[in-house]
């Protein structure tokens, strides 16, 4: 739905009740687009963070590259006896 911002400061409330029930609601000024109502998303719960956190940390160990050790990651910058090469 579109409608002018002139027009929807009468009808808010309906508006508004639209965009939570999933319409989308698109306010206008001089025939161009500039707002866009949409029902904010709720907040997950515990099992849901917890359930996000697992999909990540699954994702991110199929990235993970072997290479060096960090604790010998600069061992190129210096020569055996300790000095920078």
């Amino acid at each position: 739905m579109r409608i002018s911002v002139s027009e929807a400061k009468g009808q808010l409330t309906d508006l508004v009740r639209r965009a939570e029930a999933g319409d989308e609601v698109i306010l206008t000024r001089r025939g161009h687009e500039i707002v866009r109502l949409v029902a904010v998303a709720a907040a997950p719960g515990l099992k849901g963070r917890r359930a996000l956190m697992e999909k990540v940390r699954a994702s991110a160990a199929t990235k993970v590259l072997q290479g060096p050790a960090a604790a010998r990651s600069q061992d190129f910058l210096y020569d055996d006896d300790g000095m920078p090469g």
